[in-house]
């Protein structure tokens, strides 16, 4: 399989004095992103095969990491299947409540930035720790709110802490994993946020308006799972790679470790800071992308087509089931087709998948549910890798987790979005009877907004995913880490040793160009 990375964005073709000149670089490299994209074509491995190369501890880094990001993903769209219940108790519109998802989404980076920081200096262990024990807190919290202010600072601490665990997990579960199989390892890691999000939906509608309390039952279960995951993480070790980081770093003869970090640091910024920004607009399309589709959707189905509880859960649950298995599929996919290439033909099927997906007005829409939640999580699912390899090692999970959070911050407003301008397309109101007096409910087009706004991002994100760089198989041991760093320091000559370190994967002209 290394001998295929070698293809990604013909680095080992270019001379030093190529390298060191940005204007001849940067053409050169957008000369080339047709031919990049071509499929390495791999030979696809047995996804069993696969699977058992993971020894007892990698699996048990894999499993704490995917229960941790599904229960992440379960206390994030606690709000989204409870809209209109927390807009009837609060008495607010639905448009209202939604800033409470806006809120989270907003403040995400700002967790990414003080876990990711924690976990590449200290460890993986203790801030994982530390963010479940937050997910506690907060959840119980939010059951316990007494109006819209108290609703709206509690999600606001949520965001908080739920940005810091996306980075962390993604490390956790992929950095000491073997090379041929963190592409299925990816998506599957991916698909704990789908399967948090089926377990929202089955779980509220179990204990949502099933007892006296109303909505506040599911914010309160939410709080019990992170108990046992504090426990399961508790009993693990650090990561195989961070403990040989931690070793490098004492050997460099520094004052501290601290110091030693901090420097690392500085240098990781200072030389891909074009490539770190490239990576946060990846993920803001990406972040429109799932939010767009997701959010609004249990609403859209309730308000525009009138389905029952039963059927917006049957529904969900379906999509997500499509989410998973689309995640796993498609991550394991691009180990042979290639990073960005399985991204941007998935993308293109979603696109084409938009209109039964949002204007199919019977139970028919299931299946295009399954199928657009498929292609969303499908692309979804190469996203960790990506970033891993895209990052620099001394700053894996703070890269990873402020990525994704900062892209989260730019698309924080997408259910707002499509709530507001969804109200400027009425339909004729639902004219009810409770307890013997006449209800009325407005209602909206949303589907409409929803179809228009994922094919914009669609576009983005296949734009953006065609334009940037793609590190197939790039080694994440420390020492090769440190021989890239050192490569793109160096300017030598245009020797052929300095394309073979580039071509290991270890280097890359593109993290300079992006």
């Amino acid at each position: 399989m290394a001998s295929h990375a070698t293809n990604e964005d013909v680095a080992p073709t270019l001379s030093r004095e190529e390298e060191s000149s940005e204007k001849v670089g940067a053409g050169r490299y957008f000369a080339t992103r047709f031919s990049t994209l071509k499929p390495p074509m791999a030979k696809a491995a047995n996804p069993i095969t696969l699977l058992r190369m993971l020894n007892t501890q990698q699996w048990l880094f894999f499993l704490v990491a995917f229960f941790a990001w599904s229960w992440d993903a379960f206390d994030f769209f606690t709000v989204s299947l409870t809209v209109s219940d927390l807009a009837a108790e609060f008495n607010v519109s639905k448009t209202d409540i939604t800033w409470g998802i806006t809120l989270v989404l907003m403040l995400r980076s700002v967790g990414s930035i003080i876990f990711g920081i924690a976990a590449d200096r200290y460890g993986r262990k203790w801030p994982f720790i530390v963010n479940n024990v937050l997910f506690i807190i907060l959840e119980l919290g939010t059951g316990f709110t007494q109006n819209y202010q108290q609703f709206l600072g509690v999600r606001a601490l949520f965001g908080i802490a739920m940005g810091g665990l996306y980075g962390n997990a993604a490390a956790t579960a992929i950095e000491d994993c073997p090379e041929a199989a963190r592409g299925l390892i990816s998506g599957m890691t991916q698909q704990g946020y789908a399967f948090g999000y089926l377990l929202a939906t089955v779980f509220a509608r179990g204990l949502v308006n099933t007892t006296s309390h109303g909505w506040r039952p599911l914010f309160w279960f939410g709080a019990c799972p992170p108990v046992l995951i504090i426990l399961f993480r508790y009993l693990l070790p650090e990561t195989q790679a961070f403990q040989a980081r931690q070793r490098l770093r004492e050997s460099q003869g520094n004052d501290s470790k601290s110091k030693s970090f901090f420097l690392e640091g500085k240098a990781a910024i200072r030389q891909h800071w074009l490539l770190l920004s490239y990576m946060v607009l990846l993920m803001a399309g990406f972040n429109f992308m799932s939010h767009g589709s997701q959010d609004l959707y249990p609403t859209m189905l309730q308000n525009q087509y009138l389905f029952s509880a039963d059927m917006v859960t049957v529904t969900q649950v379906v999509a997500n089931l499509g989410a998973m298995l689309g995640g796993s599929v498609v991550g394991y996919c691009s180990q042979t087709f290639g990073r960005r290439f399985s991204i941007i033909y998935i993308c293109i099927v979603g696109g084409a998948l938009l209109y039964p997906y949002t204007f199919v007005s019977n139970q028919g829409i299931i299946a295009a549910a399954f199928f657009e939640q498929f292609c969303v999580q499908g692309a979804w699912g190469v996203i960790p890798i990506h970033l891993m390899e895209l990052s620099p090692g001394a700053i894996r999970t703070f890269v990873v987790g402020t990525s994704y959070q900062l892209g989260n911050l730019v698309s924080s407003a997408s259910s707002t979005i499509e709530a507001t301008i969804g109200e400027r397309f009425p339909l004729d109101p639902l004219v009810t009877q409770v307890n013997g007096k006449v209800v009325t409910t407005s209602r909206y087009a949303y589907g409409n907004v929803i179809c228009i706004f994922l094919g914009c991002v669609y576009a983005y994100v296949i734009l953006l995913t065609f334009l940037g760089p793609e590190y197939l198989g790039r080694d994440m041991g420390v020492e090769n880490e440190r021989a890239a760093e050192g490569a793109l320091t160096r300017r030598d000559d245009a020797s052929s040793d300095g394309g073979e370190a580039i071509e290991k994967g270890t280097s890359n002209v593109a993290s300079e160009k992006v």
